[in-house]
C-alpha cells in the first residue's frame, strides 16, 4: 500500500517545485517609471485660422530621452483620461506620448466639428508643433519631431486624416484602430450593388444618399455630445438642441434623423470629414486594426482604406481582432502590435520588421482568465473582403420565393444587434455581441429564409460572403418601388439553435422598376470571422425591418428569391496558424516541463489503473457481484457493513430499505464515486473503482442529473454523449428520447421543464448507449401515476432484452409491481434477498376471496395455529401458521362458504416491515 502511494506523492512534489521555478522565471520585473505632466495647449483653428481653442493634454515622458513621440487621439466622447493606460504602456516602451481631449470634450474648449480638416485636424497638426518644442522629444529637423499618430474609432480616423493632410511631412507612421473610411458609408450603408460577384471587381455598394440610416448608433453618438451642454466654450445659459456640435454638423444630423435619408450636402460633409477624402495623400507606413465584433464600423471600412492605401505604394498591415465597438476595446495583444509598429518605424534600431501581411483571430470555446482563447491566422498579403484575391467556397442554399411585408410605420421591427450596449453597459466586453448574436429575432411575415444542407466539413468564414437575390413586387401592388431590406447570415447548429456572428446585418435599398418586374441584386453580407462546424448549416435571412436602422414607414409587400447559382460565395483566407492568446505567457522550457510532467502523471495513473483493474474471468458474464462491502466514516456509524449479493442478466432488482439503510452509499460505491473501506464490487468480472473502464458499461441516474437550462433536451443529451467520446451512432438517441416520452418538449429549453420532465430526461440520459447495467436512484420521483405506469413498463422491457436494472426506491408498491428481485437493507446490512414472490409469500400469509366475509373470518380463526385474521372488502387475510392453504380452503367449503380465489398474501410492505422489525 505504501509503495503504491509514493509515485503520486513524488509527482506532486515535483510539480510544486517546477511551478515555483516557473513563477521565479516569470516573476514580474519592476516596470519602468513614467513621469507625466498636465498641460493646457493653445491652438488656433477654423476655416480662416482665427478661432482660438484650449486643449487639455497630458505629456508622458519615458526614462530615456530624447525619444520618438506618439500622439494619441481620443475616440468620440473620450477624454485624455481614457487614454492613460495606452499612453503609460507606450511610455514604458520608450516613447514620449502626448494625449489630449479633443475640442468639445472634457475640459477642452471649442465645438465638435466631427474631424473636420478645418478644426480637429488643424488642432492635431499644432499639437505636433508643440511636441517639436519639447526637449524630451527626438527631432529629425527644425519643427520636425519624429512622431507617430494613433487613435481608436473617432481618433483613428483623425490619425489617418492628419497623415493625409500633413503638408510638412512630419508624421512618420500611423496606427489606426476600429475606425471608418467613409462616414457616409458607415452611417448610411448599402450592401447592394450591380457589380458582378465573380470577384473581378470589388462590390463597394452604393452608400451615401441611397444608404439605410444607422439610426441607433448615430443617436448614441449624438447623445454623447448632448450630455455635455454647458461645458467649456458653451454658454450654459443658452443651451441649444445641438449640444456641443457645430451648427452645420447638427443640421446634417437633424435632417437624416428626421427623414431617415441623407441629401447630397450631408453626404459631402461626412465624406469631407473622413479618411476617404485624403487617402490618396497618405504616404507613411500605416497599421490598420479592425474589430470582428463591430456593428458601427465593420471590417468593410478598414478594407476600403487598405485598398486605397495600397495604391500609394506604402507599407500597410491589416489586423482583425475579436472585439470592436460591440466586442471590446483592443487589449494587450493589439497594444503590442502597435508598439512593434512604432518601434520599427520610429526608433529605427534593431526592432524587427512587423511586415505588411494580414492576420485575423479566431475565438475558441475554451476560456482563460475569463476570456475565450484565440488562435491567430496569418497570411502574407491582405486579400480584401471582396477582391479578386479572395478565395471563395460555394455553399448551396434552398428555399422557395417568399413574400415579405413591411409593416405600417416600420414597427414592430426585427432585432439583430444591440448598438452601444457593449460600451455603455458592459464595459466594452464581448458579452453584448454574443448576447445579441444569440437573441437575434426575425419576425414572421417580415422574413425570407434560405438554408443550406448540413456542412460535410468545417468551414472557416473570414470576410464578406456574397450572394445574389431577386427582389420583386407582388402582382397588382400599388405601393412605391423603393424598398429597404436587411440580409444576415446565421450559423445553425444541429439542434436548430441559431447564432448571428458579430450580430452583423447588411442593409440595402432597391428601387424596383415601374413595370413591376423583379430585379437581381448582388448583396455583400457583413465581413465576419466565424468557424462553422461540420454538421452545421448556413442560413440566409432577408427581413424588411431592423430596429437598429431607420425603417421604411410605408407598408409594402415584396418577394425575395434566390437568383443565379442559388448559393453563397463564402470567403476563406488561407494562412498559417500562430500561437493563441488568452493563455498566460510562459517560457517554452517551462511549458515543455509541465507537459512532460502531465504525461508522467497520466502514465503513472494509467499504470496504476491497469495494475488494479483485475478481472475475474469466472464472473465475466455476471452483471454485478457485491462481496463483503463495507463503508465506514471517521467518527460516524458504519454506513454499509459486510453487504453481499449477486445480480443476474434480465433481472430488475429493487434495492429497499428505510432512510439511513445505506442504499445511496452502496450505489455511489457501485459508480466509483465512493471508495469502499473493505470488500469489493465487480461488474462483469471487473473490480469497480474510480476511472475503471468497466464503468462505461453502466448507465446511471444517482442523486439527480445536471442539465444546461438554456439548451433543449435534445441538445443536452447530445452534449452529454459527445463528452463520452464515443461515436454518435452508438448513442441510440432516438430510443432514449422515446423512452423519455417528452414529445415536442425535447426541443424546448430545459429551464422550462417541470420536475417530472427533468426526471424523465435524466432517465433517458442514463439509457444512452443502451448500457448493459442500468442503475436508477428513485426514478419515479416527480412522475404522475400514468408516467409511473409507463416507467414500470420501460424497466421491464429493458430487462427483457437481457440487460440488468438496479432500482433504489422508497415506493414499495412500485417495487413490487416493477421488480423481479429485491434486496432489503437495514442499518447498512443485508436483511433479505431473493425473488419478490418468495419474500412476499414468506411466513405463510394467505388471502381468500369469498362470498361471506364474516363467516369466513370466523372459520379461519377456529383453525389450529391461525392468527392475524383481517377482512378487507371481499378479501380475508390470515397468517395460517402450520395450517396448509389447501386445508384452510377445505374448511371454508365445508362451512358452505364459496371460495373464488386463494393464494399467498402479496403485500411487500408487510413483508418489508416484518423483515426490518425482526432485525432491529
Amino acid at each position: 500500500m505504501t509503495r503504491q502511494k509514493w509515485p503520486a506523492f513524488g509527482v506532486v512534489v515535483l510539480l510544486l517545485l517546477v511551478a515555483a521555478g516557473v513563477w521565479w522565471v516569470n516573476r514580474p520585473s519592476p516596470e519602468p517609471t513614467v513621469a507625466s505632466r498636465d498641460v493646457l495647449i493653445d491652438v488656433v483653428d477654423g476655416p480662416n485660422h482665427d478661432q482660438p481653442v484650449e486643449l487639455d493634454a497630458t505629456f508622458y515622458v519615458p526614462q530615456v530621452t530624447p525619444a520618438p513621440a506618439v500622439l494619441v487621439s481620443p475616440g468620440f466622447g473620450q477624454t485624455k483620461t481614457n487614454l492613460a493606460d495606452d499612453a503609460t504602456d507606450l511610455a514604458r516602451r520608450g516613447f514620449a506620448v502626448l494625449t489630449y481631449s479633443a475640442r468639445g470634450f472634457g475640459r477642452s474648449t471649442g465645438q465638435i466639428a466631427l474631424n473636420s480638416p478645418d478644426y480637429e485636424v488643424q488642432d492635431a497638426d499644432q499639437l505636433i508643433s508643440w511636441l517639436a518644442r519639447q526637449p524630451e522629444v527626438l527631432q529629425d529637423g527644425p519643427d520636425n519631431p519624429r512622431v507617430g499618430v494613433m487613435g481608436g474609432s473617432y481618433g483613428g480616423a483623425l490619425a489617418l486624416m492628419l497623415a493625409g493632410l500633413d503638408k510638412k511631412k512630419r508624421v512618420d507612421a500611423v496606427a489606426s484602430l476600429i475606425t471608418y473610411n467613409d462616414l457616409s458609408h458607415a452611417l448610411l450603408p448599402n450592401a447592394a450593388s450591380t457589380t458582378p460577384l465573380d470577384g473581378s471587381t470589388p462590390g463597394t455598394g452604393v452608400g451615401g444618399a441611397d444608404g439605410v440610416f444607422k439610426k441607433v448608433w448615430a443617436g448614441n453618438l449624438f447623445g454623447t455630445a448632448l450630455s455635455n451642454i454647458g461645458g467649456p466654450g458653451i454658454n450654459p445659459k443658452a443651451p441649444t438642441s445641438c449640444g456641443r456640435f457645430l451648427k452645420d454638423v447638427c443640421d446634417a444630423y437633424t435632417k437624416v434623423a428626421t427623414t431617415g435619408r441623407a441629401d447630397q450636402a450631408t453626404v459631402d460633409l461626412l465624406r469631407r470629414n473622413s479618411p476617404v477624402s485624403v487617402a490618396d495623400q497618405i504616404s507613411v507606413p500605416t497599421l490598420l486594426v479592425q474589430g470582428e465584433q463591430d456593428t458601427l464600423f465593420g471590417l468593410d471600412q478598414a478594407d476600403a482604406t487598405a485598398k486605397q492605401l495600397a495604391r500609394n505604394n506604402i507599407p500597410v498591415k491589416v489586423d482583425w481582432y475579436p472585439g470592436g465597438h460591440d466586442g471590446g476595446a483592443p487589449g494587450d495583444d493589439v497594444r503590442g502590435d502597435v508598439a512593434a509598429w512604432f518601434a520599427f518605424y520610429l526608433m529605427k534600431g534593431d526592432a524587427p520588421n512587423p511586415g505588411t501581411g494580414f492576420s485575423y483571430e479566431v475565438q475558441g470555446t475554451i476560456r482563460a482568465r475569463g476570456a475565450p482563447i484565440t488562435r491567430t491566422i496569418t497570411a502574407l498579403d491582405y486579400p480584401g473582403l471582396r477582391g479578386d484575391r479572395t478565395t471563395r467556397q460555394r455553399v448551396s442554399l434552398s428555399g422557395p420565393p417568399q413574400p415579405v411585408v413591411t409593416p405600417p410605420g416600420g414597427s414592430p421591427a426585427s432585432i439583430s444587434s444591440l448598438p452601444g450596449v457593449g460600451t455603455a453597459l458592459l464595459g466594452g466586453s464581448s458579452t453584448a455581441s454574443s448576447l445579441a448574436g444569440s437573441l437575434a429575432i426575425d419576425l414572421p411575415g417580415q422574413s425570407a429564409v434560405f438554408t443550406s444542407a448540413p456542412l460535410d466539413a468545417p468551414l472557416m468564414i473570414a470576410g464578406s460572403t456574397l450572394t445574389t437575390l431577386r427582389i420583386g413586387a407582388v402582382p397588382n401592388a400599388t405601393d412605391s418601388g423603393d424598398t429597404e431590406l436587411f440580409a444576415k447570415l446565421y450559423d445553425v447548429g444541429p439542434d436548430g439553435r441559431r447564432t448571428l456572428p458579430g450580430a452583423a446585418v447588411a442593409p440595402f435599398r432597391v428601387q424596383l422598376p415601374t413595370n413591376g418586374t423583379a430585379v437581381d441584386v448582388n448583396v455583400s453580407l457583413p465581413g465576419i470571422v466565424r468557424p462553422v462546424a461540420a454538421g452545421h448549416r448556413l442560413q440566409l435571412v432577408v427581413t424588411t425591418t431592423d430596429q437598429a436602422y431607420a425603417n421604411a414607414t410605408t407598408p409594402s409587400v415584396r418577394t425575395v428569391a434566390l437568383s443565379g447559382a442559388m448559393s453563397l460565395q463564402v470567403p476563406v483566407v488561407t494562412g498559417s496558424s500562430a500561437s493563441g492568446s488568452g493563455i498566460p505567457a510562459t517560457p517554452v522550457i517551462g511549458i515543455a516541463i509541465i507537459l512532460g510532467l502531465a504525461v508522467l502523471v497520466a502514465t503513472v495513473a494509467a499504470l496504476r489503473r491497469r495494475g488494479s483493474d483485475d478481472a475475474d474471468p469466472e464472473l465475466a458474464d455476471v452483471p454485478m457481484v457485491i462481496t463483503g462491502l463495507t463503508k465506514s466514516y471517521p467518527g460516524r456509524l458504519t454506513a454499509v457493513k459486510e453487504l453481499s449479493f449477486r445480480v443476474e442478466h434480465g433481472q430488475v432488482l429493487g434495492l429497499l430499505g428505510p432512510n439511513g439503510a445505506g442504499k445511496t452509499t452502496t450505489l455511489r460505491m457501485l459508480m466509483g464515486l465512493v471508495r469502499p473501506t473493505a470488500g469489493e464490487i465487480r461488474v462483469f468480472g471487473h473490480k469497480v473503482q474510480a476511472g475503471a473502464p468497466v464503468l462505461s458499461r453502466i448507465g446511471s441516474f444517482v442523486e439527480g442529473a445536471g442539465f444546461l437550462p438554456h439548451l433543449s433536451g435534445t441538445a443536452n443529451l447530445s452534449l452529454y454523449w459527445a463528452s463520452t467520446g464515443r461515436p454518435l451512432d452508438e448513442a441510440h438517441l432516438a430510443e432514449a428520447l422515446e423512452i423519455a416520452g417528452l414529445g415536442d418538449a425535447v426541443r424546448r429549453r430545459v429551464g422550462t421543464y417541470s420536475q417530472g420532465m427533468r426526471q424523465r430526461l435524466a432517465i433517458a440520459q442514463a439509457m444512452l448507449g443502451l448500457p448493459d447495467l442500468l442503475v436508477l436512484d428513485e426514478p419515479t420521483n416527480g412522475l404522475d401515476p400514468p408516467q409511473i405506469h409507463q416507467m414500470r413498463d420501460v424497466l421491464k422491457r429493458y430487462a427483457a432484452t437481457g440487460r440488468t436494472v438496479v432500482v433504489s426506491s422508497h415506493l414499495l408498491s412500485e417495487v413490487e409491481q416493477s421488480c423481479s428481485h429485491v434486496v432489503v437493507m437495514h442499518k447498512g446490512r443485508l436483511v433479505a434477498a431473493g425473488e419478490v414472490n418468495d419474500i412476499v409469500a414468506g411466513g405463510g400469509e394467505a388471502t381468500f376471496r369469498v362470498d361471506r366475509v364474516t363467516d369466513a373470518a370466523r372459520v379461519l380463526r377456529d383453525l389450529n395455529g391461525t392468527s392475524g385474521v383481517t377482512a378487507e372488502g371481499r378479501l380475508v387475510h390470515a397468517d395460517l401458521g402450520t395450517t396448509s392453504r389447501s386445508a384452510a380452503v377445505t374448511a371454508l367449503v365445508n362451512a358452505g362458504i364459496a371460495v373464488e380465489q386463494a393464494g399467498p398474501r402479496r403485500r411487500l410492505e408487510d413483508a418489508f416491515l416484518r423483515l426490518v422489525e425482526s432485525n432491529d
